[in-house]
């Protein structure tokens, strides 16, 4: 059996990084209102997630908080 090579694993945000490092002089006027949508959307996402977590160290906290009474 032959071995791939196998790409490294990028860090986490390294994508974020990536794209905060980008020279935003070389698009145009379309290309950065896409860019713009795209980001909302992702904060969106991460909003969303950020928000179903804290849900869930709130449900957590009053569980535990329950045992101590």
């Amino acid at each position: 059996m032959l071995d791939e090579p196998v790409e490294p694993r990028r860090a986490r945000g390294a994508a974020l990084v990536e794209i905060s490092r980008e020279d935003l002089e070389l698009f145009g006027v379309d290309e950065l209102e896409s860019r713009i949508e795209r980001l909302k959307e992702e904060i969106a996402r991460t909003q969303s997630q950020l928000d179903r977590k804290k849900a869930g160290r709130a449900a957590a906290d009053a569980l535990f908080r329950l045992g101590k009474d």
